[in-house]
């Protein structure tokens, strides 16, 4: 059978082929976000038509199987575009609405985006997420212009974020990625990002759509592959992420597994590339940059670090399997703390993280089970920034971020160096 009956649909092959060809695309991956999904939709058709009138364009709803009608509200959204004093004429947008083929998760619903964006031999493309409210029609242009009119491959979205939100990419994938590859592009799994067609194909090729790329770890993997291919990449600041926010003191196991997962995965694969680096610098950053208000972000910091405390009684065992013997005695130090006073400091995280990596490059564990071991620490770790910042604003919490990331970069001779040995 051919791969591409593998990809899409028949419903979404006869689409294809009737659209045939396209100069913009947007994709919008949903599953049962039916309440949310319509004003993305709007936002997203009133920036083509504002942006880009004389472009051909082609939204693609790539659906998980919803239940409450999703892909329905994508087919009948529609907008008054007289309305929003938008004069010229567009072109009209056509729709995909389309369940996705492959494992259940945002990167297979990317892939079918993908292979859409290939089929049509799109020029640009974006993707944003389902359940955004503070989307607004000009994230079309800030998404789409860099690739259209300045020849970047790929836009990462740079965000205004309660200090709160985010705490996996502030605490892990900002502090690594940036270290790793030199490039400080601060919201590396935003969900939201602008690419060229090439890079939709370069995505396609990689062998990954049956590993954690398919679930969550779909964002960081789209741009460390764009950093490591060479691709010219910046980013383009969308003012607020508002979204359905997650509290970072409930269970986000399967995100940090499959996240970090990925990340680590990466690492293996694109060693040769990361290891010479050296120190990190900034990329372009297109957009006016102003301040919003953001929605507070709730959090049970008490729960955190009795899940921590609890992880040195009980994961003990493993964690020495992972860690060195210097760490395993700071986290037995912190174990008695009470919440007021607990704190895990930059260079104690760091080594602690650069550890876990080494630890599955060596394959110390099944890396699900390292990984897993790892949600604890995590939480132990966001409880003490958010006690750290409490009294801060979000611009010295984040300056607290970057106090991290620099860090990070201090250690990465430690890290090459255990990287080299454990390979030898």
């Amino acid at each position: 059978m051919d791969t591409l009956d593998l990809l899409l649909t028949p419903e979404a092959e006869i689409k294809v082929q009737d659209i045939g060809e396209t100069d913009i695309l947007v994709g919008i991956p949903s599953f049962n976000n039916a309440d949310t999904i319509a004003h993305v939709v709007h936002a997203v058709t009133a920036g083509l038509a504002k942006y880009f009138p004389g472009a051909r364009a082609v939204l693609v709803n790539a659906d998980g199987g919803s239940l409450d009608g999703t892909p329905d509200v994508v087919a009948n959204a529609s907008v008054d575009l007289g309305a929003l004093l938008v004069t010229a004429q567009p072109s009209p947008l056509r729709k995909i609405v389309t369940s996705y083929l492959g494992i259940p998760g945002k990167g297979s619903a990317f892939r079918t985006i993908f292979e859409v964006a290939r089929r049509l031999k799109a020029k640009a493309c974006a993707v944003v997420d389902s359940d955004l409210r503070s989307i607004t029609p000009e994230w079309m242009e800030l998404l789409l212009s860099p690739v259209m009119n300045e020849g970047y491959d790929y836009v990462a979205p740079y965000y205004l974020r309660h200090k709160y939100d985010g705490t996996i990419t502030n605490s892990i994938v900002y502090p690594l990625t940036r270290m790793l590859y030199g490039v400080r592009i601060r919201q590396p799994i935003g969900g939201d990002f602008g690419f060229s067609g090439q890079l939709a194909e370069h995505y396609l090729e990689k062998n990954v759509w049956e590993s954690e790329v398919a679930k969550f770890g779909i964002d960081i993997w789209m741009t460390t592959e764009a950093i490591a291919s060479g691709a010219r990449v910046c980013q383009s600041f969308l003012g607020a992420k508002i979204h359905n926010p997650k509290d970072p003191s409930q269970d986000l196991t399967n995100m940090l597994v499959e996240v970090v997962g990925a990340l680590f995965s990466l690492m293996e694969e694109h060693h040769q590339t990361w290891k010479n680096v050296d120190g990190s610098n900034a990329v372009r950053l297109f957009g006016f940059q102003y301040q919003v208000a953001l929605e507070p972000v709730q959090v049970n910091t008490d729960r955190m670090v009795s899940t921590f405390q609890q992880g040195v009684e009980d994961l003990a065992p493993i964690w020495e399997q992972i860690f060195s013997p210097s760490i395993m005695e700071s986290l037995r130090r912190l174990q008695k703390v009470e919440t007021k006073s607990f704190r895990v400091p930059d260079d104690l995280w760091t080594r602690l993280v650069l550890e876990a990596a080494v630890s599955h490059h060596r394959g110390v564990l099944i890396h699900d089970h390292l990984l897993k071991a790892l949600t604890p620490l995590y939480l132990g770790r966001t409880a003490s920034f958010v006690l750290e910042t409490q009294g801060l604003t979000s611009a010295e919490s984040e300056e607290r971020v970057e106090a991290l990331c620099q860090t990070f970069e201090r250690e990465k001779s430690f890290l090459v160096e255990q990287w080299t040995a454990s390979s030898s």
